[in-house]
């Protein structure tokens, strides 16, 4: 039988092996900011936000990184700039984030970029939705999405495949339209292509009607072949469903990612949102012909099952994947600064069917491109 002191002295021992489980295991958070709250970004903040929870949740399930649950820190900024600059800087001087992932705001983004803020902060962004130059080389950013030049790439070469060898250039005239016009002008002449019309059309609600007739005017005198529409949110979907009742409106007209398809088919109908050709700068995601699409699609059952499966879900669980293995590779410290350096030294990483690649020299995304067309029923298809 054993004496009080020893009875004691067990209890005291089990209580603090209890308290150093509890301390060892802890929630390794990362910060995003989503514009859930602006009806321009609500379908992608959504979707980023999903897929990251359903990965991190999958993987908690199964005990976690090291006995650390992973933990997402969710903010909305409105899709306003200077309030995604305002909360980064919150996030930044909280040590309980190690790392910041699937920002969405192109503004917000181009202004840290300029700042460094992110090599200032001493902290990884992880998987932007962007594909700017600027932005995803920035100091300690880590892309996965293809970049807009990769894009546009693809739909121009599309476009040359196919004899659409006459082309109007129509962008908007903020973030990036004015820049990748510039860019679709140069290689399409490269590729053979005749551009036979350029136009703008304003974001500003005071000015965008106006610039949306006007580039219908100037695309349907020109009857070209194929339209490159690199634009996204009302000003694109305006234009193509106003374009679409002429009879310029029967060219083939090509998009990038950040025009989604739903809104396509929401503004102009599903008629004429048929034969749209967009590009993507993530992977299909309606069907498994990569493992990690297998294993997105059953997290997304598992653990978001009201959720629909979408390519800004998908984007959000391959990030959270890849911030998860920097937490793995940061070993029992998993902390800022540790992971920054994992993912440093990542290396070529594979997802499962798709890789990544991110050495002090150089930070690659994934670099392909699927080109989907919506049907006459007004859903995506390869």
């Amino acid at each position: 039988m054993k004496s009080k002191t020893g009875l004691m002295s067990l209890c005291a021992g089990a209580v603090l092996a209890c308290c150093c489980s509890a301390a060892s295991a802890a929630d390794v958070v990362f910060g995003q900011i989503a514009s859930l709250s602006n009806p321009a970004s609500t379908s992608n903040a959504k979707g980023l936000m999903t897929g990251a929870q359903a990965c991190f949740e999958s993987i908690n399930a199964r005990g976690g990184i090291n006995g650390n649950k992973l933990k997402l820190d969710t903010r909305d900024d409105g899709l306003n700039g200077p309030k995604m600059v305002e909360i980064t800087a919150e996030l930044v001087k909280d040590p309980a984030i190690v790392g910041l992932l699937s920002f969405l705001n192109t503004a917000g983004l181009t202004a840290l970029a300029k700042q460094n803020a992110f090599g200032t902060g001493k902290i990884a962004l992880i998987a932007p939705l962007q594909g700017d130059k600027t932005i995803v080389e920035a100091e300690n950013v880590f892309p996965l999405r293809s970049g807009y030049g990769d894009e546009l790439e693809a739909l121009l070469k599309e476009s040359k495949t196919w004899g659409k060898d006459t082309v109007s250039i129509v962008n908007m005239n903020i973030a990036f339209g004015p820049i990748l016009a510039e860019v679709a002008q140069k290689r399409a002449t490269e590729l053979g292509l005749k551009v036979v019309s350029r136009s703008v059309v304003n974001f500003s609600p005071d000015t965008q009607p106006g610039t949306i007739r006007e580039a219908v005017e100037a695309v349907n005198k020109a009857q070209p072949k194929a339209i490159f529409v690199i634009a996204a949110g009302t000003p694109a979907q305006e234009f193509i469903k106003a374009v679409r009742a002429t009879p310029a409106g029967l060219a083939q007209i090509y998009g990038l990612s950040v025009l989604l398809h739903d809104d396509v088919v929401k503004s102009a109908g599903a008629a004429k949102a048929r034969g749209i050709v967009l590009s993507q700068a993530t992977p299909y995601p309606f069907a498994p012909t990569r493992p990690v699409i297998g294993e997105y699609q059953a997290a997304m059952k598992a653990y978001a099952p009201k959720e629909p499966l979408s390519f800004s879900s998908l984007e959000g669980f391959l990030g959270a994947k890849i911030a998860a293995e920097a937490v793995r590779r940061a070993g029992a410290k998993p902390d800022r600064e540790h992971v920054l350096a994992a993912l440093k030294n990542l290396g070529e990483y594979n997802l499962g069917g798709l890789w990544v690649k991110y050495t002090p020299q150089a930070r690659k995304g994934w670099g392909g491109v699927d080109l989907t067309i919506i049907n006459s029923e007004g859903n995506l298809q390869k």
